[in-house]
């Protein structure tokens, strides 16, 4: 016999998202006129924020079986049963082409912004933050909108975000993939022991900054992607979750 289909309400699906270790980032009802292709419900953005969820991560079977991805493949099982236990669908960044706009849909879910860097910031967690799936349920859930807020890199006169890296790769122009790369595979270690410097430079959510263990394994993917010189290449996004 077919296992039932809970019926979900927000709250019992924000408590099983935590439970699961990852975070309900926030959620918006989809909309025919913008939302081509998509079923009527609601769409639930799921990620991490700060060092939430990195140690339950960390103690799974997939970090530590020595399989490609494990952080992409931990998401997806934990976001997969709960599409099954919610008669909803998964959809994930990494997933395309054709890809999902995770970054369209996390600004219709949360006050997020463009920062100098490509990145998303948060007015509270920065740009420690970071979208695992999204889940689309078929019911219309009660969501809130997004609270109103400002966009923290408007008020930042300095931008400490676009000096602080060793090679100059972030500008006005853009973000400058084969310099980062080409430092990467230099030398110097201290991007890929400490982390994008250029990212940790940005003052907005410095309570939610990940454990350093949480840094070196985004950073070491990061250059694991980029292991030989790349050719310049700007407007791509920089080191992120």
């Amino acid at each position: 016999m077919p296992q039932a289909v809970q019926q979900p309400d927000i709250q019992m699906m924000q408590q099983a998202i935590t439970r699961s270790g990852l975070v309900l980032r926030g959620a918006f009802l989809t909309d025919p006129a913008q939302d081509h292709g998509l079923a009527q419900g609601t769409v639930l953005l799921i990620g991490m924020v700060g060092r939430e969820g990195w140690d339950k991560f960390a103690s799974s079977p997939e970090a530590g079986d020595g399989q490609p991805d494990p952080l992409d493949r931990w998401s997806k099982r934990l976001i997969n049963t709960l599409a099954r236990q919610w008669g909803g669908q998964a959809f994930y960044p990494s997933d395309g082409p054709p890809y999902v706009p995770f970054q369209r849909w996390a600004q219709r879910a949360e006050a997020l912004f463009p920062s100098p860097l490509g990145l998303l910031i948060h007015p509270l967690y920065g740009l420690s933050h970071s979208y695992r799936g999204a889940l689309l349920v078929p019911q219309k859930l009660e969501v809130q909108k997004p609270a109103a807020a400002a966009n923290p890199c408007t008020a930042c006169i300095e931008k400490p975000c676009l000096t602080a890296c060793p090679v100059s790769a972030f500008s006005i122009e853009g973000y400058d993939v084969g310099a980062c790369a080409a430092h990467l595979n230099s030398a110097s270690q201290s991007c890929r022991a400490q982390g994008c410097l250029a990212r940790a430079a940005c003052p907005v959510g410095r309570d939610f900054a990940q454990a350093p263990a949480q840094i070196a394994f985004h950073m070491q993917a990061f250059y694991k992607a980029r292991a030989t010189p790349a050719i310049s290449d700007r407007h791509k996004h920089p080191p992120a979750d």
